[in-house]
């Protein structure tokens, strides 16, 4: 009885203290948040006075402390604000590393307020490695965002960095323009440091177009700015102009007095950065971290003796006690040495186990990755290729160039059905491949299949036969789809490798159950066979007979691959049985559920094409940054009778679609600055029934979540089939939101 009271005793004392956790929790992620900021902070002055190894330790402290408490927003400011000092301290690679993972961790949830200052920073950086084109679309970009977010107050800065790139390229009307934009807003919203750099590089710009009153007068109200606010970098920018401008009007005493003020001033910056950036100072700060984290210990008792409250002390005394009651209950039950060290053993296995999956998913999401990239890079050409060969076929070549015409376009189609292939194998590696049942007619599915594939039959002078189980039901529920897939594998192959000969094809029943069934599929010809040392290894990713059948009939060896991992998959297995000279014969197993024949609602036969709609009114606007593309999908959409407007980024897409009436945005998704994806979330801030199809040469499959989320209607994969692109254009046209405006 005793003991079923300490008990009682024990767990009260415990939910007591699950409320005071929970209160000391939250009180701590407040405390670690406010830390946060006193890094941040501490790192501002830090660079202030030139100390950048200590502002750079400051960031990565507050970003451990982010990651700690899965802040994303404050982690993706803090990669900012460590990009721009990697950028002073010479490391511009890994300056770009960082933008790019905080430009990522800003898109995931959303802060377009980071990301346009994201966008800004890498702008100037770009700019500095004379990437100037980059860097515009980017300014740009930041700009769009910080207008979305409506965050005026940080349009003067981009502003200002636009117009500095525009002097560099010469570009003085443009520069004269943003920098008006800079002057106003520094203005409007005190911004000193801003107003004072903006009216100097007014003074460069008017100086150069022959305005040198002006110029004169704006750059030393600048310096004057800069002067009473102590601005040391836009002093000494307003002396080196004020020199030129001098020199310019042949003041060579003032031109030379500037110059030497110039001189001056930068030599102590550079001594200042000297002192902060040389390889001693550098060694310096590595040795001070060493023997920082040597207190570390040392340092957190002196925090918790600073920090904690009552609450907090309280609080850590009940867990204290807690888990000395726990320790004192466990020893009642668990006094047995052996069993212990089993469960140690045990769970140190488990720990490698867990190691060695978790280095083998990297290792796949890594290999995903790297073929989404390669797909995609090989997707865009080859919509170029497929795109023009399909109009120089069109436009009546000569006879001559026919065949090599068609020479291309099977060297496409092959390069696309290669790409796929791959594909497909890695998302059945990597069990990506999801079911998707449905009630279907197999006995029809199978007729269907062979009639497909009849005509390359007969091209090889076979005689196709089909066997079905007079036992066996039609209607079954599986995924026909996939089934469909392994038929026309197993089928197609049995074509390429038989010549004037036959194929059986048979469906047959193993056995039944309360309405399951194990089917046989059976694919037999009498073509050229395989040798018993190949067939050990013919389901394995390029493999085939030998180099000479590789050359002769073609393929990329991924077919059977990716049967058999369809089949299994499906629950199934896959065997062969083939002799050098005399055929083939390949035998799948499936369980299939038998289901009832479904009642078919027979539907009104419209014919779904373009000729049937009026297209004069049509307006469709194409996002597309690559020129090739461009003029491939607007010669597409003319051959159709479709009138339709071409930009190359989202930027321009946001706009076009503020100012005219489209019925329909064909969108690329990978272009510089805003991509599509963020394009058209902007676009369903202010527009929800504009039908947005994405145009795009990524891996659908691994996108569809973002594609749906950011406000698409459809997908079309580059390069496309006209006929389904026709399909699915003509579906938008008709639909409820497209038809007002026709």
């Amino acid at each position: 009885m005793s003991q079923i009271k300490y008990y009682i005793f024990a767990f009260l004392v415990f939910l007591s203290s699950i409320s005071l956790a929970q209160n000391t929790a939250d009180e701590d992620e407040d405390f670690l948040k406010m830390r946060i900021k006193n890094h941040i902070t501490q790192a501002g002055f830090d660079s202030e006075r030139g100390d950048y190894y200590n502002a750079k330790d400051n960031l990565e402290k507050a970003l451990e402390i982010a990651n700690k408490i899965s802040d994303k927003k404050s982690e993706g400011s803090i990669n900012t604000k460590i990009a721009k000092v990697q950028f002073i301290v010479e490391e511009p690679e890994n300056a770009l590393v960082s933008l790019s993972k905080a430009a990522g961790l800003q898109r995931d949830i959303n802060d377009y307020a980071g990301l346009a200052i994201t966008y800004n920073v890498r702008g100037v950086i770009q700019s500095n490695l004379k990437e100037y084109q980059d860097a515009m679309r980017l300014f740009k970009s930041s700009k769009t965002l910080f207008e979305q977010e409506r965050l005026e107050e940080f349009i003067s800065e981009v502003c200002l960095n636009e117009a500095k790139v525009h002097i560099k390229l010469k570009h003085y009307k443009e520069a004269k323009s943003q920098l008006e934009k800079a002057i106003i807003l520094a203005k409007k919203y005190n911004q000193n440091n801003i107003l004072s750099s903006a009216l100097i590089n007014s003074g460069k710009v008017l100086q150069n177009i022959g305005n040198t009153d002006l110029a004169l007068t704006v750059t030393n109200e600048g310096l004057q700015i800069a002067n009473s606010n102590n601005i040391v970098e836009n002093i000494n920018e307003s002396y080196l102009t004020l020199s030129d401008i001098y020199q310019k009007t042949e003041n060579h005493k003032l031109s030379n007095e500037f110059l030497r003020k110039h001189i001056k001033l930068s030599d102590s910056i550079l001594d200042i950065k000297r002192e902060n950036l040389s390889p001693e100072r550098r060694a310096q700060f590595i040795n001070e971290y060493k023997d920082a984290e040597s207190q570390q210990l040392k340092a957190q008792m002196e925090d918790i003796d600073a920090e904690n409250n009552l609450t907090k002390i309280t609080t850590i005394l009940s867990i204290a006690l807690i888990t000395i009651l726990s320790l004192l209950t466990l020893s009642l039950y668990k006094n047995n040495n052996i069993r212990l060290k089993s469960n140690n053993v045990l769970h140190k296995q488990h720990d490698d186990l867990i190691i060695a999956k978790e280095k083998a998913e990297l290792a796949s999401k890594t290999k995903a990755n790297f073929l989404s990239t390669v797909t995609h890079e090989l997707r865009t050409p080859l919509y170029a290729v497929t795109g023009l060969t399909n109009m120089l076929l069109d436009e009546n070549p000569n006879p001559d160039q026919i065949p090599h015409l068609k020479s291309l376009k099977f060297s496409g189609d092959y390069l696309l059905t290669f790409i796929n292939d791959i594909l497909q194998i890695n998302k059945i590696e990597a069990n990506k491949v999801e079911l998707d049942p449905e009630i279907f007619n197999l006995n029809k599915k199978v007729e269907n299949v062979i009639s497909a594939l009849n005509n390359s039959a007969l091209d090889n002078n076979i005689q196709m036969h089909f066997e079905y189980d007079k036992g066996l039901p039609d209607t079954f529920e599986a995924d026909q789809l996939k089934i469909s897939q392994i038929l026309i594998n197993l089928i197609g192959n049995a074509i390429k490798f038989t010549k004037d000969g036959d194929i059986w094809v048979r469906v047959l029943k193993i056995n039944e159950k309360d309405g399951k069934f194990n089917l046989r599929f059976e694919i037999e010809d009498n073509g050229i066979g395989i040798t018993k040392e190949k067939q050990d290894n013919m389901f394995e990713s390029f493999s085939q007979g030998s180099i000479q059948i590789n050359r002769k009939y073609g393929g990329t060896g991924l077919g059977l691959s990716i049967v058999k991992g369809l089949i299994e998959i499906l629950k199934g297995k896959i065997y062969l049985k083939s002799e050098l000279g005399k055929g083939s014969t390949f035998f799948f197993e499936l369980p299939l559920t038998y289901a009832e024949q479904p009642v078919i609602v027979k539907k009104e036969n419209h014919s779904k094409t373009l000729d049937k709609l009026d297209l004069n009114s049509i307006k469709i606007l194409v996002v597309e940054d690559n020129k090739i593309n461009q003029m491939i999908t607007k010669k597409i959409l003319n051959k159709m009778s479709l009138y339709c407007d071409v930009v190359d980024n989202g930027e321009d897409a946001v706009d076009r679609v503020k100012e005219a009436n489209y019925n329909v945005v064909l969108m690329d998704i990978h272009m510089p600055g805003i991509s599509g994806i963020e394009a058209t979330k902007i676009i369903r801030t202010f527009d929800k029934e504009l039908t947005i199809f994405a145009l795009t040469a990524v891996t659908l499959e691994d996108k569809m979540h973002e594609f749906e989320e950011a406000g698409f209607d459809d997908i079309i994969s580059k390069p496309f089939k006209q006929e389904d692109f026709e399909k699915k254009l003509y579906a938008a046209l008709v639909s409820d939101k497209s038809t007002a405006s026709i």
